[in-house]
């Protein structure tokens, strides 16, 4: 199983619908993939089920959240608990996020150097939301999972961020998305350092839980939210765009995965569609004529199917999955 988490300190750059999407395709593709909802936001959850869902899982004495199933850790009554991935389709599932996840920033910040004395605990709470997702993830028999994260460089972040094998970056095309990677590039450097000099701190202890390895390499980055006229983004844009792989290159680097080329894909803003499939809570490449979109809509529904099919292979040869129906 392979982690890929979607990560910008920036908000508004699409990451929450671009993994959205991305779980729908690969199940498409004939992937289980697992959805972890990482944000306290918790809007991946919410574009997965209806209102009448969504309120069966929160409106409960006991969520089954990622949060209720670190809670323990939190009060200091046990270790993790164990969470079901909620079925969305037959080979995609989603691990609840919940609002309550931002209540265990400070014990996340505090416990972080505290790894460094080979304190148990530390270790403990610093792993707590790898050691949900993976088991997690292995009794959906996943083949991959996708994170969902909030826009923000807090603990809950870097702790998500250990749990993942490979860090995709969605910028938007403007001024703050290009300052925003030098910011992203260089806290991925010393997260990844730091939870290395960790986990070698961790080789003389003899701990009996998982220690994920961090490895959070970078593999490109999604332009989203673009507008296209005439085949081509809108000379509003065309600037920020043309700046954003030097941009990429020089804050966050390349890696063997990017093959040469950090630039995964681009995806222009389908307007109406958007809404459309947050109202029927599916893909905008799965709206039909009973959805509302009729006529022009379908040519939309299509490019969006192609689109996101590009993204989901090209990060798939990038993290080398093995191939399904491909």
């Amino acid at each position: 199983m392979k982690t890929v988490a979607f990560f910008n300190n920036k908000g508004g750059v699409g990451k929450t619908s671009l993994v959205f999407h991305l779980c729908h395709m690969y199940a498409d593709l004939g992937y289980r993939v697992i959805g972890a909802d990482l944000d306290p936001q918790s809007n991946l959850t919410a574009m997965c089920f209806s209102e009448r869902k969504i309120e069966e899982i929160y409106e409960v004495d006991r969520p089954q959240t990622i949060y209720t199933a670190v809670e323990p850790l939190r009060r200091g009554v046990g270790d993790v608990g164990s969470l079901k991935p909620m079925r969305v389709t037959d080979r995609f599932s989603v691990l609840a996020g919940d609002l309550l996840l931002s209540d265990i920033e400070d014990q996340l910040s505090e416990n972080w150097p505290k790894c460094m004395d080979g304190d148990e605990r530390a270790f403990r709470v610093t792993t707590s939301l790898a050691r949900v997702i993976y088991p997690a993830a292995a009794n959906f028999d996943a083949d991959l999972t996708l994170i969902d994260m909030g826009p923000n460089f807090g603990a809950l972040n870097r702790s998500a961020l250990i749990c993942a094998d490979y860090v995709v970056i969605p910028v938007a095309p403007d001024l703050f998305s290009i300052r925003g990677l030098q910011n992203v590039g260089a806290r991925l450097r010393r997260w990844r350092e730091e939870w290395q000099s960790r986990l070698n701190r961790s080789a003389k202890e003899q701990f009996d839980f998982l220690l994920p390895s961090g490895d959070m390499q970078p593999i490109g980055y999604v332009i989203s939210r673009y507008n296209q006229f005439g085949g081509g983004a809108a000379k509003a844009f065309d600037k920020w765009i043309a700046r954003i792989p030097a941009a990429y290159s020089q804050s966050v680097g390349e890696s063997a995965q990017s093959n040469g080329s950090v630039a995964i894909a681009s995806l222009k803003d389908f307007r109406s569609l958007s809404a459309m499939a947050q109202e029927a809570r599916k893909p905008m490449f799965k709206l039909k004529p009973a959805d509302g979109a009729i006529g022009g809509h379908q040519s939309a529904v299509s490019a969006a199917y192609s689109d996101y099919r590009e993204i989901a292979l090209k990060i798939a040869e990038r993290i080398q999955m093995p191939a399904r129906v491909f």
